[in-house]
Formats: C-alpha cells, structure tokens, sequence
C-alpha cells in the first residue's frame, strides 16, 4: 500500500472510531489496518511482550506515518487530544507499558494520545467521509 492509499485508509478508519467510540486511538488504528493482532495487543496489555513495535506487522517508518497522519485527521477535525496511561493489566499492578524499543519519549506520547471528538453522538455523523477511489 501506497502512502497516499495508506493516509485515505488511516482518515476512514479514524472516522469510523469516532462514529463508533468517539475517539481515536493509535493502538485501534493499527488493529483495523491488521498490522495488530487482538491478541498480541492482549499479550503487550498483560507484560508478555516488551514493547508494541515488536508485534507490528509493519516497519517503523510506517507505523510513524500512521502516527502523523491520525495526529493530522485528528487535528483537521478539531479533536482533542488527551494523553491515555497504557499500564499494565493486572490487580494492582502499575507497571507503564511501552510502545518503542527505543523509549523515545515522543514516540511514546505520540502512541499513548487519544483524541477525542468533542461532539455529541448524534452529531458525529457530521463528519465528512473519507472515499475510496
């Protein structure tokens, strides 16, 4: 896939989560473009896996795109962005989990925000689709 095709998927995928949740996630966006299996997102969530990047089946460089480009949709439809803990599951247990091998802390907060629309359910569906062409 292209980058421009890539980028059209990614602001789809972004609509539906809005209309769905009402918000986006980086971790949700993956698993639609199924570079993120269900259950290697559980397996990172219970601490069986070290970072999230390692499971990702796709590069590095792409899945910084597809960072850029949910934090370009998200601000376009005026989202607000909000910083989500990602720690691990597990009665009190408070280990942070991590996104990047390298623990950069730009990746990791790139990662770790979710936007959200600021926009009532029924209003959601304002926003403008994303066609395939």
């Amino acid at each position: 896939m292209n980058n421009i095709d890539l980028e059209k998927k990614t602001q789809k995928i972004c609509n539906e989560l809005i209309h769905e949740k009402g918000y986006i996630s980086v971790v949700d966006v993956l698993m639609r473009l199924e570079y993120l299996s269900q259950s290697d997102y559980e397996n990172w969530r219970f601490g069986r896996i070290d970072f999230l990047e390692r499971v990702c089946k796709v590069n590095l460089t792409k899945l910084s795109r597809i960072s850029r480009f949910i934090r370009k949709h998200a601000n376009n439809l005026n989202l607000k962005p909000s910083w989500t803990s990602y720690r691990k599951y597990g009665k009190g247990v408070k280990i942070q989990l991590r996104f990047s091998k390298s623990g950069n802390e730009n990746v990791e907060k790139n990662n770790a925000t979710h936007y959200f629309s600021m926009l009532k359910h029924d209003q959601r569906n304002l926003i403008p689709e994303v066609k395939d062409e």
